[in-house]
C-alpha cells in the first residue's frame, strides 16, 4: 500500500515521505480500513516535529501519521463479526498509541476504533470526527446538559471550536465566541450569539457586560494566556474546559480567585476519554448532525502524496477547518 512515513523528528519537508508499505494484516478484535481520507490535525504536525517536551525521538522506528479518518471495512480478525465487511466507519486513535496511523490507504486497528457512520455522512465529515469532533462534543457536554446556560467557546475560528459552537447551540446555551475579527462571519456563522475580539484590552468587561451573573461553562484552547481572564468571567462554581495550552504550557496560575469561586477546571484529553465519556460524545455528534444542527467544515483536500503541504498548511495557521488527505 502507499503511505506517508517518518522515521525521525523535523520540518515536514525533511521527515515526511511517500513509499510502498506493507498492507497491514487485521489481527484478533480487528478490522482493515480501506481509507477514503486521512485527518490531520495539530497534535499530527506536532508529533511529527519533535515538540513534545522531554521526547527526543520517535515511539517506533517506522510512524505513519494521523489519528483521524474515514473509510471502508474490508476485512476483519478472528473474533469480529464478518457482517461488519462493507460498513461505512469514521476512526479514532488511528495512531495514537500506535506506529501505523490513518496517511495510508490501508489501516488495521480494534474494531471499536472504527465507529459506523450514519448513511448520511459523508466520507470527509466522518474524517473530523476523532478529534475536532469528540474534543468539541466532550468538552460542550462532558459536564451534563447545557441548556440555558451561558458557554464561553475561545478560538471560535478553529475546528474544534467550530463544532463546539454549533453543538452548544443544538444544546440550547447561549453562546459567546471569541475570534480574530477575520473570523468574524465565520464564527457567527456557526450559531454565536455573540463574537468578541480576543485580543480586545477590555474583553473580560465585554463578557461581563454581556453575562453579567458568569460564564457557566468555558471552552478554552489557551488556557494559559486566558487563565487570568477566566477566572474574572467565570461565575460561582462554573467550569473550564480546557482542551489546549501552546502558547503557555506553563501558566501562572491566579489560585485565590478561583478558590473563592470553587471554580472547576476540567483537563481534556480526547485520546483518553473513559468509554462512557466517549459514548456519549459519539451520540452527541450523531443525534446533532442528524438534527442538521453540525456541519464540520473541512478548509482543504490533499492528495496522500501531499502531505508535507498539509502539515505545512496547519503550521502557517488561518485555517478555517479540517484539513484532509486523500489515498
Amino acid at each position: 500500500m502507499r503511505a506517508i512515513v517518518y522515521r525521525r523528528f523535523g520540518p515536514a519537508s525533511q521527515a515526511l515521505t511517500f513509499e510502498e508499505c506493507s498492507t497491514p494484516l487485521p489481527q484478533d478484535g480487528e478490522v482493515l480500513v480501506k481509507i477514503e481520507f486521512s485527518g490531520a490535525n495539530p497534535s499530527d504536525v506536532k508529533s511529527r516535529a519533535g515538540i513534545r517536551p522531554g521526547v527526543t525521538k520517535p515511539p517506533y522506528d517506522m510512524v505513519i501519521p494521523h489519528s483521524d479518518g474515514s473509510g471502508i471495512i474490508e476485512a476483519v480478525g478472528a473474533g469480529v463479526e464478518e457482517k461488519r465487511i462493507g460498513e461505512r466507519v469514521w476512526i479514532w486513535n488511528g495512531q495514537w498509541g500506535r506506529a501505523l496511523g490513518t496517511a495510508a490507504e490501508y489501516i488495521a486497528l480494534p474494531s471499536d476504533q472504527a465507529v459506523e457512520m450514519p448513511s448520511a455522512m459523508s466520507f470527509e465529515s466522518g474524517a473530523t470526527l476523532g478529534i475536532p469532533g469528540l474534543t468539541a462534543a466532550h468538552c460542550v457536554f462532558g459536564g451534563g446538559d447545557v441548556k440555558d446556560q451561558t458557554v464561553l467557546i475561545s478560538g471560535g475560528a478553529g475546528s474544534v471550536a467550530h463544532n463546539a459552537i454549533q453543538l452548544a447551540k443544538w444544546g440550547g446555551a447561549r453562546v459567546i465566541a471569541t475570534a480574530s475579527p477575520g473570523g468574524f462571519d465565520r464564527v457567527k456563522e456557526a450559531g454565536a450569539d455573540h463574537v468578541l475580539d480576543y485580543s480586545a484590552p477590555d474583553l473580560a468587561k465585554q463578557i461581563s457586560a454581556i453575562s453579567p451573573n458568569g460564564i457557566d461553562r468555558a471552552l478554552e484552547v489557551e488556557f494559559g494566556p486566558n487563565v487570568d481572564l477566566l477566572g474574572r468571567v467565570i461565575r460561582p462554581s462554573g467550569t473550564i474546559a480546557a482542551y489546549g495550552s501552546a502558547l503557555e504550557m506553563n501558566p501562572i496560575f491566579p489560585f485565590g480567585p478561583y478558590l473563592f469561586k470553587a471554580i472547576t477546571i476540567d483537563i481534556v484529553l480526547v485520546y483518553i476519554l473513559e468509554p462512557a465519556q466517549r459514548s456519549l460524545a459519539v451520540s452527541k455528534l450523531y443525534d446533532a448532525f442528524a438534527d442538521g444542527a453540525l456541519s464540520p467544515a473541512i478548509h482543504d483536500i490533499y492528495p496522500l502524496q501531499d502531505c508535507i503541504r498539509a502539515h505545512e498548511q496547519i503550521e502557517r495557521g488561518g485555517r478555517s477547518g479540517a484539513v484532509l488527505l486523500a489515498p
